[in-house]
This record gives C-alpha cells, structure tokens and sequence, in this order.
C-alpha cells in the first residue's frame, strides 16, 4: 500500500539534510586530516619522501575506492530499508558488505606488494619508486581496517546515526598526530623510520578508528537490536549477490574519478618531483573541500533512499535540489578562499628553511586557481551522483563517469599538458574539462529519470 506523504517544507528539507550531512561532513574532514597530516608531516622530513608517499597513496587510493564501492551500496540499500522497518535486510547487505570487502582485500593486497616494480613500469624515478613501495608494503595492511570502516559507516548512516562515525574519525585524527611525530622523526623513544613511519602510524589510526566504531556498533543502545556481528560468519549469497550488482557499478565509477587523478598525479611525475610534491599538496588542499561535497551527497544518497522506500516523489526531488544548493554555496567559500590566500595554504604543507619549498609555493599557486575553476562541478557531479545511488540507478551513472573522465579527461590533460606544451597547468585543465562534462551528463541521467519515474 502506498503510504501518503505530506510534503515537507524546503526549511525542513535543509534543516534535516544539515542535521544529517554535518556529522558526516566532519567525518570526512577527520578523516582528510589523517592523510593532511600526513601529507604535511612527510613534506616536513623531506620533498623526495614527499613525492614518494604522494605517489603511493595516489596508487592506494585507487584500489580502496574501488573496493569501497560495496561499502557505498550498503548506504541507499539499507536507508531504503530501515525506512519500509526491514530491519532484517539492514542487517543482511550490511554482514554481506562485510564479506565483500574482506574478499577484496585478500585477491588485491599481494598485487601491492610489487609497488617499485609497477611504478617503474610507467616510467617514475627508481629513488622515488623505491621510496614508495617501502611506503606501501607497510599501508596496505591498513585497507582492510579502512573499508570495514567505510562499510559500517555506510550502516550507520543508513540509520541517521552518522555521529557514531565522526567520533571515531575524530579520535583516530588525533592519534595519527601522535603516531606520526614518534615514528617518522623518531621521537619518545621510536625508531626513525621516515616514510615507512607514515605508513606504520596509518595502520594503527586505521585499527584504532575500526576498534572505536565497532564497539558503538556492537554495544549501543541504538544499533546493538540489528545484532550485526552475531554469526556474521554466516554466508547469505542472495544479500551478497545484491550488494554485489549494486556495488560494482558504484566502485567503477568511483574507479573512474580517482583514475584521472591518479593519472595526473602519474603526470606530474613524469615532469619532475618538484612538480609532482607541489602536486600532492594542491590536491590536498582541494580535497579539504570536496569532503564536505562528499558529505552533503551522502546525505543527499540516505535522504533519496529513504523517500524511496515511502514512495515520496516531492520528497525526492526536493532532497536533491536541498544538496545541490549546499554544494554551490559551499563551493564559491572555496572558490574565494583558493583565490585570496593560496600562498598560506602552501605553507602549510612546507619546511620554510628547505630550499624547494618557495618553487613549489610559485608552482602550487597556479595549480590552486585551476583547483578554483573545477570547484563547482566537481562538487556537482559528486552529488548529483549520490542522489542517483539513492535511487538505486548505478550503471548508467558508472557509463558517464568512465567517458567523462577516461575517454575525454585523461586525453584532454595528456594533450594540454605535454603535446601543447602547458605542463601541469594543462594537465590540471584536463581535470576541469572531464569533471564539467560528468556534471553535465550526470544531471541530465537524473532529469531523465526522475521525468519516468512514477511510484504509485
């Protein structure tokens, strides 16, 4: 029976997209300071570990992303659910995300141990890619604490409770400041270990953070009725199977997206190692941004899912246009900020007694005015396509993104970069022009939808 839903003031609609999106906003924001401090505690030993390090979670990011494609799926599927108060269905594709994430750790983690080989492959410095791969056969240990992470979040955002998850962020950030002082530099009695250092302080964050969510999981009042890891050993092939066909359409175009960065970031690279450390940090400091793009779209896929599941279609419409008017607000803070005080946000990230570090401020300036230019449709195509997950509309969406950012964004940083002789300047304009055309074909999958769509 369809349930009559009376439709909820655009007050109301803002008010519970913030309430929602801010916890989830902060997590994504503790969660970027672990890799920020990362970032700026390596680039304070040195500019090679820097570049090194740069490189590899480049790399390593591209296959957490995609492997957090299932995690992602558990986010509209169980809103829809707890929303119809299936909580049996909460729990079924939340244990099966689970599974999934486990498996995909165990078939890609040995591939990463081979870093310096594939780095030098495509062409990076050998010191550089010796760097890197010391780097990544200490953090790869480190993704399955991560996606397990990703997935209960995905959980507990499903059931509002996103707070959960910034609490655990928060401390797992602290910590990984305290872990990166002693053994990076070799302070209260650690080992010097540089970059190895850095990879050792991420597991630990990421254990501890996996510990702390977990145990509100497993022990709050809230969530402890769902009884998520009792017999989690269980196999249920049918949850897994749609977790499965809704997951990996999710984790291809995230693929897709942290592929033309990587790429860049491979670019950059084969430019120089100033260029590609000035690089890292520009990223860094866009990234900072985009979290809170990334939070209103996860509250944009739970709000979506939820309508879903009452079968509201004003409900539908409005939660999505509340998160695209967020997202362009939020985006033209950051488009001021990029533009008044590059040089301060570089420094951050630098030793001012290096020598390197003022070329690399001259460079990174440039770089934050093109980050300015894709602000606005980066943020849109990331929430736009988080609504489109709410719906549970996924392969469509992955189609866009691979031509947006493969068959168009790679080739036009490729050819503004190196065959017009723009260097990183066009590389970064490739960006621009992949991120636009997503946001473009993206919005137009969404009106299409929504044109054809009848919930009676």
């Amino acid at each position: 029976m369809t349930i009559a839903a009376q439709p909820q003031p655009w007050t109301g609609h803002v008010t519970a997209t913030l309430t929602l999106g801010l916890p989830l906003i902060g997590s994504h924001v503790a969660q970027m300071l672990v890799h920020l401090t990362d970032t700026i505690m390596v680039g304070w030993y040195g500019v090679d570990d820097l570049a090194a390090v740069v490189l590899a979670t480049s790399i390593f990011f591209v296959f957490f992303i995609v492997g957090s494609g299932f995690a992602m799926a558990v986010m509209p599927m169980a809103a829809s659910a707890a929303a119809e108060g299936d909580t049996r269905q909460v729990r079924r594709v939340t244990r099966m995300g689970l599974w999934i994430s486990v498996l995909y750790c165990a078939a890609w983690m040995p591939v990463l141990w081979y870093f310096e080989a594939l780095m030098l492959m495509i062409g990076q410095k050998p010191e550089i890619a010796a760097l890197a791969q010391d780097y990544m056969r200490i953090a790869e240990w480190g993704m399955l604490p991560a996606m397990l992470i990703m997935v209960l979040k995905s959980y507990l955002s499903a059931l509002e409770r996103p707070s959960f998850v910034l609490w655990a962020t928060l401390i797992g950030a602290v910590a990984n400041i305290g872990f990166n002082y002693a053994f990076i530099f070799g302070n209260w009695g650690a080992p010097e270990m540089g970059v190895r250092g850095a990879a050792l302080a991420s597991i630990l964050t990421q254990v501890l953070t996996f510990a702390v969510v977990a145990a509100f999981v497993a022990l709050h009042p809230v969530t402890k009725p769902y009884r998520l890891f009792v017999r989690a050993w269980r196999a249920d092939w049918p949850a897994l199977g749609e977790v499965f066909r809704l997951g990996w359409p999710i984790g291809t175009t995230m693929l897709a997206e942290v592929g033309l960065f990587s790429t860049a970031a491979i670019m950059m690279g084969w430019i120089g190692t100033r260029e590609l450390a000035t690089h890292g940090i520009a990223i860094q400091i866009a990234s900072m941004s985009f979290m809170i793009y990334l939070g209103l779209a996860q509250a944009g896929t739970i709000r979506t899912g939820r309508a879903l599941g009452r079968r509201d279609m004003d409900g539908i419409r409005r939660a999505a246009l509340t998160v695209v008017w967020l997202q362009l607000a939020t985006a033209a803070v950051a488009i001021a900020l990029f533009l008044a005080v590059p040089e301060r946000l570089i420094w951050l990230f630098l030793d001012a007694d290096n020598p390197d570090s003022a070329a690399i401020v001259a460079y990174g300036v440039g770089l934050l005015v093109v980050a300015a230019a894709f602000q606005v449709v980066d943020g849109l195509q990331a929430v736009v396509l988080a609504v489109l997950r709410g719906l549970k509309d996924t392969r469509v969406p992955m189609i866009c993104a691979v031509v947006s950012y493969w068959v168009i964004g790679i080739p036009a940083s490729w050819l503004l970069g190196f065959t017009l002789g723009f260097g990183g300047y066009g590389i970064w304009a490739g960006l621009v022009i992949g991120l636009a055309l997503a946001a473009v074909t993206l919005i137009w999958r969404y009106l299409y939808l929504i044109g054809r769509m009848d919930l009676r």
